[in-house]
């Protein structure tokens, strides 16, 4: 043995001490988070915008608003360390929801179902005020207060969707499993079973009254 490693065939061959030190070194990770301010810097950090013109389904008085098609209602940035869809993977991102109206109605994001009901979620604020919209597959809704240090744990059934009832941007962050998906069908289809407007320049709830379809038989 020559300085904790064994000479064979005219090599010096590592011992496993050798090769736990090797493994002992501190790496420098090149992820980084900026809390307060909610962004991500680093390698496959992944960015998208949602402006007005994207979520023409969420509101059906956007024509009529006086904001443009292109006002950008909310953004968000998540790194994706796993492939999405892998089994055991998880994602961490931030949103960032700005303040404003839609007529009426506050600013939210799109709102979606998990695709795997069994791959749940979590939300925290850090800044600016604003409710968290939480729905079963039967139509049943109720919201949740979201200011900063609110943490908040989103069963895998539910939908869910982020209203900004603040005037200023509400940021939040999340983490959900790389293979969660998004059903966002459900919602275009049947939507939620509450809004959240503004009257008397306070946020309230406003149940949503599905027509009935009846057919005619002559």
């Amino acid at each position: 043995m020559i300085n904790g490693a064994i000479q064979l065939h005219g090599k010096l061959e590592h011992t496993n001490l050798m090769k736990e030190k090797k493994q002992t070194a501190i790496e420098t990770l090149e992820t980084t988070v900026d809390w307060r301010l909610g962004n991500l810097r680093g390698p496959n950090i992944q960015r998208s915008r949602k402006l007005l013109k994207d979520l023409t389904g969420v509101y059906p008085q956007h024509a009529s608003s006086g904001l443009t098609s292109d006002t950008e209602v909310y953004s968000v940035q998540w790194w994706a360390p796993a492939e999405e869809g892998q089994e055991g993977g998880l994602f961490w991102g931030v949103t960032h929801l700005h303040a404003g109206r839609v007529g009426n109605e506050y600013f939210m994001t799109h709102g979606h179902f998990h695709a795997l009901p069994t791959r749940a979620e979590y939300y925290t604020a850090v800044s600016g005020r604003g409710i968290l919209l939480r729905m079963e597959r039967s139509g049943r809704t109720w919201a949740e207060e979201m200011t900063p240090g609110t943490l908040l744990y989103i069963d895998g059934r539910h939908a869910h969707r982020v209203v900004n009832v603040g005037n200023e941007p509400l940021v939040f962050w999340a983490c959900w499993p790389s293979d969660a998906g998004y059903d966002y069908g459900t919602i275009a289809r049947d939507g939620f079973g509450l809004r959240v407007l503004e009257r008397d320049g306070k946020a309230v709830l406003v149940p949503v009254v599905k027509e009935e379809h009846v057919e005619h038989i002559d």
